[in-house]
Formats: structure tokens, sequence, C-alpha cells
């Protein structure tokens, strides 16, 4: 038999995983070679491997039944294998015409490959490049052994990288095509092709980890096939099946297919089940997939937030949990969800989740409050729950993404007056302004829309604000950020603070007018109502119109008034109503064609936008009449010159 050597594989080819490999960069641990040789496995598996070498036919396939019978699921058995060359022999017997060599070489690779040392020896002597070869054999249990020796291989990103080069997945894929999936009964023949079925999906499943392989399982047509095995009734099949289809819900495409087969309702269905593996695959296969506003409907509809908010109550299982509490947080996304989660008394337990769980429940819990918060009646259950104090608590922790739910949560929370005052009274501000310096952009945002209502919600704002050392700068200075999202959300907090003279005095020297003014270009909805309610603010500060109009910041922000976004409209009208007070600004206003634009909002149903509209155009008009009277004046001076 020919020796074989370590594959060299394309680098161009790359993939990315979602979950990381640790196994990759795990050393190779070497024993003791003396103990090796002398201890009875390798000697034993030594004399096999010899005769399977040697030996004829016959000799082989006796030999290859001997190493079945010995504990393969030992490592010292495992390792013995590969010590003494037998892994290359194993797979070269897969390049043979002879099926009984073959089979019993997949079923020995099966066993061993439990091994991380064994299966990254196996990719390294191109062990993939034949599996893959005889996923196209006739011989139905060989397909499935192969697929399923696979299913322990590709656990790797190499592995898995190796596989797709070599097309395993269309193969693996093709698999999954069983008519017998829809027949109660089966026959033997039948029940091979389920066999064949349920292997391939495990090998998918094992190496779905990657999100280039994810794609190809979609593009290979592999989601309408798993939807037809998720609807088989041989439970063998299920729990392969759904933990495939909740690894490729991370991808978007594998989303939009899953909902486009109609998944949702028997991922629903599902999650009544009895066996703990399967809910959490269901439960987290929804909390990807319930991104999307439709599916969270469709979760609703088929009345799946009942057995959502009952796994609630294991917190025994904490992948269950996280699974669970994942897929209600989105679900809250919708705010009809969120009402019947408070009707299942789902807002109390989430609360007492709030102890003594993981980071990675936690995360979860928190985001499911703060979009349950939105709800005035569950702000009052969390207030009377505790959770006020447990959700500042989690402000000072150091996980990013806890920190933004519970900068979302607490600013939902603040909406409630009596929340607010707990909030206050731990130092929940100052705690969400010192998360304006997080590095993250998505906490600084999230910790600057959460200081909008807190405060809009508290006595003394002012008096509050001018007290942090250096908060105004700071909050000053994060106009000059990047992130559209931590703009309009600093935008939205300054128009709330400049509302005080004083503060807005300080901000104003530290040139927060040229800082707005040279945000008015954007073409971002959000952004552009948000600056102009803070331009509207800052304009209540002595020379601070003619400032902006120095600054450039007129012109663009009539181009404003041009957006389709009615709140834009109004905040731009209104900002615009602030700037007319200097006569200088009237005329640029003129210049671009505000009044014709003005008209047309001062018959809007918007009762702010048409006085705004409407006094912004008067300030316009007694600039026009003025200086009409200073020419007549003008006029019947020159004419008295005249007559003299």
């Amino acid at each position: 038999m020919a020796s074989r050597h370590p594959q060299k594989f394309n680098a161009e080819v790359h993939l990315s995983s979602s979950s990381s490999d640790d196994e990759e960069n795990e050393p190779i641990v070497r024993r003791n070679s003396m103990k090796i040789e002398l201890s009875v496995e390798y000697q034993k598996i030594l004399k096999l491997v010899y005769f399977v070498k040697r030996g004829n036919e016959t000799a082989t396939v006796l030999a290859l039944c001997a190493i079945l019978n010995c504990n393969l699921a030992e490592e010292a058995y495992q390792l013995a294998v590969q010590d003494v060359g037998g892994l290359e022999i194993l797979l070269n017997l897969l390049d043979t015409d002879v099926a009984r060599c073959q089979m019993g070489s997949l079923k020995i690779l099966k066993e061993i490959a439990k091994n991380g040392q064994v299966r990254r020896t196996i990719a390294d002597l191109g062990g993939i490049k034949s599996m893959v070869r005889l996923l196209d054999s006739p011989l139905k249990d060989q397909r499935s052994l192969t697929a399923e020796t696979l299913a322990r291989v590709v656990v790797f990103h190499r592995a898995r990288r190796s596989l797709l080069q070599l097309g395993g997945i269309n193969k693996l894929v093709s698999l999954l095509d069983c008519p017998s999936a829809r027949i109660t009964r089966l026959n033997a023949e039948q029940q091979r092709d389920i066999e064949v079925a349920r292997c391939g999906v495990l090998a998918l499943w094992s190496c779905s980890k990657s999100c280039a392989i994810k794609r190809a399982i979609q593009q290979a047509g592999g989601i309408p096939l798993l939807a037809d095995l998720l609807r088989s009734s041989h439970k063998a099949l299920l729990t392969p099946v759904v933990g495939t289809l909740e690894e490729c819900a991370s991808e978007k495409c594998c989303r939009m297919a899953i909902k486009l087969e109609g998944m949702i309702p028997d991922l629903v269905q599902y999650l009544r089940n009895n066996k703990s593996e399967l809910q959490k695959l269901c439960a987290s296969a929804i909390f990807k997939c319930a991104e999307d506003a439709e599916t969270r409907d469709v979760v609703r509809t088929c009345k799946g937030l009942d057995p959502l908010a009952s796994l609630l109550n294991n917190t025994d299982c904490t992948e269950l949990l996280t699974a669970a509490t994942g897929a209600i947080w989105k679900c809250c996304l919708s705010q009809e969800n969120a009402n019947r989660f408070r009707d299942l008394k789902a807002v109390e337990t989430l609360v007492s989740l709030l102890n003594d769980q993981p980071e990675e429940i936690l995360v979860n819990v928190v985001g499911a409050l703060g979009e349950c918060a939105k709800d005035p009646e569950c702000r009052i259950i969390i207030r009377k729950c505790g959770g006020i104090p447990l959700l500042v608590s989690l402000l000072t922790g150091t996980n990013q993404a806890l920190l933004i739910n519970a900068s979302n949560a607490v600013g939902a929370c603040a909406l409630d007056h009596e929340s607010m005052e707990i909030i206050n009274r731990l130092d929940g501000i100052r705690l969400l302004w010192s998360l304006l310096k997080n590095p993250n952009p998505e906490v600084k945002s999230m910790a600057a829309w959460a200081i909008c209502p807190c405060l809009e919600n508290i006595q003394d704002a002012g008096e509050m604000v001018f007290s942090f050392l250096g908060g105004l700068r700071l909050i000053v200075h994060l106009l000059t950020s990047d992130d559209r999202d931590v703009l309009a959300a600093v935008c939205a907090a300054i128009a709330i603070i400049a509302k005080d003279q004083k503060n807005l005095a300080v901000m104003t020297d530290f040139n927060v007018v040229p800082l707005l003014a040279n945000l008015t270009n954007t073409t971002d909805d959000l952004l552009r109502k948000h600056l102009a309610d803070a331009i509207a603010s800052c304009c209540a500060w002595v020379d601070n119109c003619s400032a902006f109009r120095q600054a450039n910041a007129v012109a663009p922000l009539v181009k404003h008034l041009q957006s389709s976004c009615p709140d834009v409209n109004r905040s731009t009208a209104q900002a615009l109503h602030q700037l007319s007070k200097d006569p200088e600004n009237c005329l640029t206003m003129h210049q671009e064609g505000v009044v014709k634009l003005l008209i047309i909002m001062m018959g809007s149903c918007d009762r702010a936008l048409q006085i705004a509209a409407a006094n912004c155009i008067r300030n316009i008009r007694l600039l026009a009449l003025a200086y009409d009277k200073q020419q007549y004046k003008l006029v019947l001076k020159l004419n008295h010159l005249q007559m003299k």
C-alpha cells in the first residue's frame, strides 16, 4: 500500500467560524515512548495492524474486527493506533475497492476520531478526501458510516476547510433527500434511507460552525431538505436537524430560507417536547430568527410564547435557560409579545433571574426587561419586584453586551417617576455618564439614550449635570465621534441639557455650535431629527443664532425639510424658527427657498409642525416688511432732497 503524507491545502480558501477552534491550536501531548512501547495496548494494536498491513483480504478483515473488539473508547487504544502507523493504513483501505475493508476501516476511524490528536492526523493525511469520495458509494450503509465518521472529524477549522474545498457539502446535502422520512412504517431498506439522512445531518451539524459552510448549505438547497426532515415522524432525526438549523440561523440568508419554508411553527411545536436538548436547540433557533418582526408574530400566533415562559423555571440547566431567555428577549422586540409575557407573569420571573446567574443569561434577561419596560405596567412590575437596584448595579460591570442592555433597561424604567427616584438615589445617572467614556460605541450610544429620560424626569437635572466634573466637556467632545448612533444619542442629550442656561453657556464655551454645524450635511434621518432639536435648544444662548450662520449651518438645515420623515420635518422647522430670530439667517433661508417648503408644512396635521413653520415664515415676513418700510422711508427722503 502506498504511504500517505500530510496534505497541503489551498491557503486562499478562508472560513470564518462561529465558535473558537481551540483544538486547532492545542499542543500535541506525547507520552513517554518507552512506556508506550511496553504497554499492553500498544503491543496488541501493533500485532493487529501488522496483520492488516501484511495479510490478505480475509486476514485484513479479521484483524480489523479484532481491533474493533478492543475498547477503542479508551485513549490508550486510540493513540496506539496512531502511534504504530495504523492511521495511514486505515486511510489507505478507504481507497481500495473492497467494501468489507472500507467498512471495517470506517468503523475504527469513527471510534478513534473522538480523540483530538487523531482527528488532526486524519486531516493531515488527507483522510477527508477519501471519505468525501465514499459519500458517492452505491452502498447505503457505507454512505451513512462515512457521513457519521466525518461528523466526528470535521469539528475544527482546518478539517471544515478541506471538506468545503473537496465539494463535501453538496454531497452531504444530497444525503438529506429522503422520501422515506414521510413514511411512518418502514421496511429494512427504508430504515437504511433514514439512517443515511440522519448521518448526513450529523455531519452537516458538525461542520456548520463555519459561516461559509452555512451559506454553502443554503446554496446547495439544504434548508428545504431540512424542512422535510423536521416534519418527519422519526424522532432520531429531530435533534441533529434542529441543531443544524440552529447553527445556520446565524446567517441572514439561512434565516430567510427558514422563514420561507415555514419552519417556525415546527420549532414552536418542539418547544413543548420533554427533551431539554431539543428544547434548547429550538429556543436558540427562535432567538436567532426572531430578529425578524414577521417571525416574532408567527411565534405569538402559534402560541409559542407560553412554552418559552415556562422554560424560565429550568434554572438548573444553564444552556436551556440561556436559550429560553434569549428567545424571550428577541420576541419582546414586538410590544404585543411583551404584553403577553406580562400576562404570563414572566416579567416577575425575569426580575428574579437577575440574582446569581451567569453573564450569558443576564445579557438576555436584562435585554428582555429593557423591551418589556417600554410598557408602563411592566415598569411598575419591575419596580415592585425590586428590579431597579439590580439593573443599576449592572452598570458597573465590564461585559459590553450586558452594559448595553442594562443601559437600555435603566433608561426605559426612568420613564416611571418612582423608578427614577430610585435610580437617582443609587447614583444611576452618574454611572450612565461614566459609560460615555467606554471605548465601545454601542455602549456610549445606549448610555446617552438612557441619560435622556433620566434628565427629563428628575428635578434639578441642570444642577446635577453641572456638578459632574468634566461631564459637559465629555458629552460635547462626543460630537466628534464617527458613529452615527453615538452622534444621534449625544445630540438628543444635548437638546435636553441645553435647556439649562448655565449648562448651555458652558457647552457654548466648549464650541458646541461649530461641532453641531459640522453635522448638518448628514443624510441620516435619526441624526437629523436630534441634531435639529439640539440646534433649537442651543439657539437660546446669546449670539448662538448668528454663530450657527457663521458656521454655515443654516443652508444645509433647510434641505432637511425635504426628508420624508415627519419627525425630521417637525424638529427642523422648530430649529429654523429659532434661527429665524437672527435677520441674516432669514435672508439665507429665503435664498434657499424655505418659504415654499414651510407653506406646505403649514397644512400639516402635526400641530407642532404647523406652529413652527408659521412662526418661521412670520419672522421672514416681518424682516421683509421692515426692509420695505426702510426702503420707503429712503425713497421719501430722496424725493424731499430733490424738491429742495
